[in-house]
């Protein structure tokens, strides 16, 4: 029998497709939970790019010019299992045993970091779909840096019909086919089943003419998701236009070829039973007394196709060894930090300098070290000049300018977190977005998969409270700053003026994981002590800002813009005899990460505590007796006024420190009165 393009024979190819479907079924029914019909489905695509088309190495799973695998639908994570198994990415057939259990490599959705080969965390949908298009950015921008020798890869992106449906695909879809990102390639599941019954029942949308009209290249496969050549052909062409990503349109059946499964609603998210998968391995020839049947000759064969792309790999590094350009640059692109000393470059401003907002200070720290930190791209939603997130002298990303490093990412917050993901994950760039802070709810759900991933990116979120004024409650952040800190994994920094932007800057860059810098609309002075105080404290969460004295009758604890309030209250308090700290704490998440000696250096032994922040109360229990806070919504007026109106002035806060000092001062005397 001749060989196929694999080298291997049909009936060879064929036993290993249905190698992995009984993998398929064997784990979801030992976890007793799972999905196994897509990922039947699927075998003879995963079969085809993983044997066929994409350049990968499993002994170095990081390499940068690897093509790029994403599974969207990411509860058919056992297909991915399988292949990172039968190539020979070091997972065991052990752990597809293990399949959903505690402490296993097998977790119920692919995440990335958990496991080599796994290039993003998915399973909540249209985030695989969002991420594959950061990922045909950061290509597109490398490769126009440093040509196709070094970079010359392409992402292939399987979705499904959950995808689709989710806003998130819409705006990534609509932004990749406006950049006419060539080099990605979409492989729609089209199998016309979702957990509620037949796709008909909620879409009538048609794929094919939708993708079209966001300027994809289209092309209807049609059932051929068991013809290996024909899905190969299909991908090829796809690979061969450069000018605009592809979606390629597969009807498949789930749970093909079970005999009471194929094409049920059940295959998507239940295991089949015994009887069920018996009958199934029977049609397909495979021994049914046996579980996570893996014959010599199929492993052997997915061994040889995870060999191949080794010596493509050391082609690929012989010329970066050789290549002439600048060796600190690209080292710094893919470590994702700045060239050596890039930290001596961000500015500072001086107590008395200019009142400016931190989402403009932001900006100037921003231009003042992108060029020794290679790998900054930055844009906003629609808001780049609001949002600070504008790199000056550098191209917009677009067909005529592929090296561009500033995206308009237009009014699509959700596909822009999903795109930023996609663009930190790829590897060679940082990724900076800015929106308003109340618009950051439309991005929620790719923040948390940012969170989960420990991507680096980095979030300008401004116009942080009710002093953005006359927009009103709408565009008036108040609940975001509590929700946001309840994230496990993101870090929250709100800066108090331009040198702690400057700082938490500078911070978000060094550090692993998502940064989400909290920045104001409103013009802020430049406070005395933060030039020197500043790098230190901002690193460290939270830092005495004003003194007094070591024993102090309260302190005041502010964030951002608050914190001068804060600085006023204190000095209007002193007049009155009471000695006040002032307390500038930017980030709960950083100074969480302090021991309790530095912990209550800062806060101090018995002083009452009153926090001081235009944003709801919720949470500073944790750190303070009191709260000069927004447990409502805002109100449209001059930002000035509305903060006045709501209590944010020196002498409000002075105020409500002197009421709680008498409430202290009465609460000791009825106990005494008690005794």
């Amino acid at each position: 029998m001749a060989s196929t393009t694999t080298g291997q024979s049909p009936e060879l190819e064929q036993l290993g497709i249905n190698v992995i479907r009984g993998l398929a079924m064997d784990a979801p029914q030992k976890a007793n939970s799972g999905h196994p019909g897509t990922a039947m489905a699927l075998a003879p695509l995963a079969h085809v790019l993983f044997t066929r088309i994409m350049d990968y190495d499993p002994t170095d799973p990081d390499w940068p010019d690897r093509d790029r695998f994403i599974l969207s639908p990411g509860h058919a994570c056992i297909l991915l299992y399988s292949m990172l198994y039968l190539t020979g990415y070091g997972m065991e057939l052990e752990d597809l045993k293990e399949f959903r259990q505690w402490g296993s490599r097998t977790p119920g959705h692919p995440e990335v970091h958990h496991f080599p080969g796994i290039e993003v965390t998915t399973g909540p949908l249209g985030q695989g779909f969002g991420q594959g298009v950061g990922m045909g950015i950061a290509e597109r921008i490398l490769r126009s840096e440093f040509g196709p020798d070094l970079v010359d890869h392409h992402t292939f992106v399987v979705c499904g019909d959950g995808d689709l449906m989710e806003g998130v695909s819409h705006e990534a879809a609509s932004l990749a086919g406006h950049l006419g990102l060539g080099r990605l390639i979409y492989i729609y599941d089209d199998n016309h089943i979702t957990i509620d019954g037949p796709t008909e029942i909620t879409l009538d949308d048609d794929p094919a003419k939708r993708f079209e009209a966001y300027g994809w290249h289209v092309e209807d496969l049609g059932e051929v998701a068991n013809d290996l050549d024909a899905l190969e052909s299909g991908i090829r062409r796809a690979m061969a236009v450069e000018d605009k990503p592809s979606f390629l349109i597969l009807r498949s059946h789930i749970g093909y070829p079970s005999p009471k499964m194929t094409d049920s609603p059940k295959a998507h998210g239940d295991p089949f039973g015994d009887e069920e998968v018996a009958a199934t391995k029977a049609v397909m020839g495979l021994p049914t007394d046996e579980t996570f049947w893996v014959p010599e000759d199929v492993l052997q064969m997915y061994r040889q196709a995870g060999a191949r792309g080794k010596a493509a790999r050391d082609e690929w590094q012989k010329r970066t060894d050789s290549r002439s350009g600048d060796k600190q640059r690209w080292d710094a692109l893919w470590g994702n930090r700045g060239v050596e000393g890039w930290q001596a470059k961000l500015p500072t401003w001086k107590a008395g300098d200019d009142a400016i907002a931190t989402r403009k200070s932001i900006n100037v720290a921003l231009n003042a070290i992108a060029a020794d930190v290679p790998g900054l791209s930055s844009g906003g939603a629609d808001l780049t000049g609001n949002t600070g997130t504008k790199l000056d002298g550098v191209a917009q990303q677009s067909k005529e300018h592929p090296e561009g490093r500033q995206i308009a990412y237009g009014v699509r917050e959700h596909g822009m977190g999903a795109v930023m993901n996609g663009l930190s994950l790829h590897g060679g760039v940082i990724p900076i977005g800015g929106t308003f802070f109340t618009f950051s709810d439309y991005m929620r759900g790719a923040v948390r998969i940012a969170a989960l991933s420990e991507a680096k990116v980095i979030y300008f979120w401004t116009h942080d409270s009710v002093g953005l004024g006359q927009d009103g409650p709408t565009h008036q952040p108040v609940e975001q700053l509590a929700s946001f800190r309840a994230m496990p994994g993101l870090r929250l920094i709100r800066p108090a003026d331009a040198n702690e932007s400057a700082h938490a800057l500078r911070i978000a860059i060094e550090r692993n994981g998502p940064t989400a810098l909290i920045l104001s609309r409103q013009n802020l002075p430049v406070l005395e002590g933060t030039a020197d105080l500043a790098a230190e404290g901002v690193e460290r969460g939270a830092y005495v800002l004003v003194e007094g004295r070591e024993d102090p009758d309260v302190v005041l604890i502010g964030t951002g813009s608050e914190v001068s309030v804060c600085v006023e209250a204190a000095s209007i308090l002193a007049e009155e005899g009471v000695t006040a700290r002032v307390v500038s704490m930017p980030s709960w998440d950083l100074f969480d990460e302090q021991d309790e000696d530095y912990q209550d250096l800062v806060l101090g032994p018995g002083a009452p505590v009153l926090s001081v922040e235009a944003a709801s109360s919720f949470g500073w229990a944790r750190w303070a007796d009191d709260s000069v806070a927004i447990d409502h919504f805002g109100a449209s007026a001059p930002g000035a006024t509305v903060l006045r109106e709501f209590g944010f002035t020196g002498e409000h806060v002075a105020e409500r420190a002197q009421a709680l000092l008498d409430d202290l001062d009465s609460d000791v005397y009825d106990d005494s009165d008690d005794s």
